[in-house]
Order: structure tokens, then sequence, then C-alpha cells
């Protein structure tokens, strides 16, 4: 049996990766880079080794940091929607390129899935997945921040 778009449903988290984690995380990383013009890191004017090294550095901990914030999204959300069956995805989403900063993608549900649909145009709905996608979010830098006594 053959599976169609309305069939995919649930929320999906993505980060970054250089090889994507199935073959449709691939295509539609590649599809939305397309669609976005986003201007790389250009390092031509900077001192060689020692900032390829730095920024190196830095992409490696912000993609470790980046799967922690996933997981934290998986956990919260868990609670607050449908997610995927496969929830956390990577894939090379342009948007996802930041060498300092976690980013994550979050794919709420599928408009070609008549029951997603329905939950995204709810605003109940939009306001328990926004308050789980927080908790992640304050969960994540609560571990990262110091505190004052």
């Amino acid at each position: 049996m053959e599976r169609n778009e309305s069939d995919a449903t649930g929320a999906t988290i993505y980060t970054l990766s250089e090889t994507a984690s199935d073959p449709t995380a691939a295509r539609l990383a590649e599809a939305e880079n397309r669609a976005d013009v986003i201007a790389g890191l250009d390092l031509s004017a900077e001192p060689g080794d020692v900032a390829d090294i730095l920024i190196d550095l830095a992409k490696r901990e912000t993609k470790t940091f980046s799967v922690q914030l996933g997981r934290a999204l998986v956990g919260t959300m868990r609670n607050a929607t449908k997610l995927h069956k496969e929830p956390l995805k990577s894939a090379g989403f342009a948007v996802l390129r930041a060498p300092d900063i976690p980013s994550v993608l979050v794919e709420l549900g599928y408009m070609s899935n008549a029951q997603d649909a329905r939950l995204l145009a709810s605003p109940e709905w939009q306001r328990l997945v926004a308050h789980s996608i927080a908790l992640a979010v304050d969960e994540y830098f609560a571990k990262r921040v110091a505190r004052t006594p």
C-alpha cells in the first residue's frame, strides 16, 4: 500500500546535519534551501588557521547544543501535541547554520493532513504548543545560564 502526503502527521523537530537523517528530510531541506537566499559565512578576510579552528569548534559545540534543545522540545511537546513517528530529525537547512547559536526548526504539522490542519488553526492548541516550546527553551537555558545569588 502506497502512502500519500495526507498520511503524514505530527510535529517534527529538525537540527542541523550535513547528512540528512532520512531521504524525506533531505528533500525538504533541499527545497527550503533553494527557496531562501541566505548568505554563508565568509572568512576570506580573516586570518586563516586560527579563525578556521575556532569557527569549527564553535560549530561543533553549537550542533551539540542544538540536539540538546531538540531533545528538550520533544520531551515537552510530547505532552502538548502528537509528534511525528520520528520526532527528532536532522538535515542541512540553511536556517539552522548559525555557527554560534543553537538552532532548531519546529514543524508543527502537515497542512496535507486534515487533523493537523484543524489543530494548526485552533487557538487553544496554539497556546498549548507555544507553552510547551517555551518550557523547553526555559529548561534548556536554565542549565546554561549562570545564576546570581
